[in-house]
């Protein structure tokens, strides 16, 4: 049986923040909720979240023999994700400004999961970091760690939003569990959602993908006019608003540190890049998903006579 306690030793000295345990089961609620945002369409052009919707809201399905889900969660706040100045026109998502949070926080799982099984020779399972039909969030909430706020992330008291996930499913069970998240502590606030310049922020905490900047900029081609908001990779307009993250520290996992900083990039800067350049800053980070010739047609867009107003 594993040690409660010592799992949440073990995820902190792998260089996490947070570390929840709840143990593995359907979670029911949350797919509900999913199918019913799928018939509405929300997905889009996401064509991949239509499939495994079992699996996505039961690790049992994904692992044979679960029993325990330890979910982790390390802070990744930095300068960007305070803000940019009004006419900034060359935003890019505070997350994508770090080294790839897939390798890093893979890399810090099985370090974690090395250690679960010197003590448990016997133990087995799998690391997952947003490469599976997995509901982290949901199952970060049934771990304790926070709730799922208005723009459909999860907040956690300590952080806020700036947080990313990483859950190993194991074999074995806990001693202990952590009580589920149940409290929402958004209250009346809705700073997320009159932030959003596209409304893509539904009632119901979900996104329109079809409106959000992030998918825009990162997963679909937008129309000629639609509104980027002078984001060129990613958005944080719902996040950078935040009161819970307006009250988060900046990260401290040094792992996490940002790899340039585009407060100091104007698109000048950026189109100037040739191929090499762009490898040589940004190789290592997200940014390598869209490429230098995306990132330079988003900047056209939000470039256009009649686009998106500077404010």
């Amino acid at each position: 049986m594993l040690d409660f306690l010592n799992i949440k030793k073990l995820a902190a000295e792998a260089g996490f923040d947070l570390c929840g345990v709840a143990p593995c089961r359907h979670l029911a609620d949350g797919e509900a909720r999913f199918r019913a945002w799928l018939a509405r369409g929300g997905q889009s052009s996401l064509g991949y979240m239509e499939r495994n919707t079992e699996k996505r809201f039961d690790p049992r399905l994904l692992v044979e023999g679960a029993r325990t889900a330890v979910v982790c969660a390390v802070s990744y706040k930095n300068a960007a994700g305070e803000g940019y100045p009004a006419r900034h026109r060359t935003k890019v998502a505070s997350y994508a400004c770090t080294t790839d949070y897939h390798t890093t926080i893979r890399t810090m799982l099985l370090q974690l999961f090395d250690a679960l099984r010197t003590a448990h020779p016997g133990l087995s399972g799998r690391a997952f970091v947003d490469t599976a039909p997995l509901a982290e969030k949901q199952l970060a909430a049934e771990a304790g760690l926070g709730w799922i706020g208005r723009q459909s992330l999860l907040v956690t008291p300590q952080f806020g939003t700036y947080v990313l996930l990483g859950e190993l499913i194991l074999t074995d069970e806990a001693d202990a569990y952590d009580t589920p998240f149940g409290e929402n502590r958004c209250g009346s606030c809705r700073r997320c959602v009159e932030a959003c310049p596209t409304g893509a922020v539904a009632p119901d905490r979900t996104i329109d993908t079809a409106r959000c900047i992030s998918c825009r900029t990162i997963e679909k081609v937008p129309e000629s006019d639609a509104d980027l908001d002078g984001w060129i990779f990613g958005c944080d307009a719902c996040q950078s608003c935040c009161p819970w993250n307006l009250r988060a520290p900046l990260h401290r996992n040094a792992a996490f540190d940002p790899v340039f900083d585009p407060l100091s990039m104007d698109a000048a800067t950026w189109l100037g890049m040739d191929e090499a350049a762009f490898e040589a800053l940004c190789g290592r980070t997200p940014l390598t998903r869209s490429g230098l010739t995306r990132i330079r047609e988003n900047i056209r867009r939000n470039s256009v006579p009649g686009g998106p107003s500077e404010r």
